[in-house]
């Protein structure tokens, strides 16, 4: 079933309103609205524009606004998914910019950002999780993340240069399979 654009653009503005921690929280609201509650995706088609969006430079919500959007509706669909995510995010900035420097010093106001403040770990960390499940993580392919892991944070190497081996290393294995192929 395909959305209308005021579903779409309700479910993007809601999505933007009441995520918090950036696009990697608002993935599992985001697959909620769109695979379970609303039935316009299946999950692999989800989780195949997820990759998608996780892959292009960007914001990954915006990403995602811009390829559900593009998929439901073309171009006015993407620029509708983008304004609707991007809305609620732009009127709390530029409330806070307006009135937080009256508050910024208020313990009330400080004690509400540090109760936040782990909401949105777990917010991050529920998609990881069920990303991990979808990808079908094992023993065997663990090692690959714990890798890129050790290699950023402990090595201090650029992700932008694992993600340039990565493509080569997948370009050259694509390359060996589809000569394999021929062989046979």
């Amino acid at each position: 079933m395909k959305p209308t654009y005021r579903q779409l653009a309700f479910t993007f503005l809601k999505i933007g309103a009441f995520t918090f921690g950036g696009g990697y929280a608002m993935i599992s609201l985001i697959e909620n609205e769109l695979v379970v509650k609303n039935r316009w995706l299946d999950s692999d088609t989800f989780y195949d524009y997820l990759s998608i969006a996780q892959m292009s430079p960007g914001i990954l919500a915006v990403n995602i606004a811009i390829l559900m959007g593009n998929l439901f509706f073309g171009k006015k669909g993407a620029v509708l998914c983008v304004i609707a995510t991007c809305l609620p995010a732009f009127v709390a900035i530029l409330s806070i910019a307006i009135f937080f420097v009256q508050f910024r010093d208020n313990t009330i106001v400080d004690k509400i950002f540090k109760g936040i403040r782990p909401i949105v770990v777990a917010l991050i960390a529920i998609p990881i999780f069920s990303l991990c499940k979808k990808a079908s993580i094992n023993i065997a392919t663990a090692i690959i993340p714990i890798a890129i892991v050790v290699f950023v944070v402990f090595l201090k190497i650029s992700p932008v240069y694992i993600i340039l081996i990565s493509i080569i290393i997948a370009i050259v294995k694509a390359k060996y399979r589809h000569n394999s192929s021929k062989r046979d």
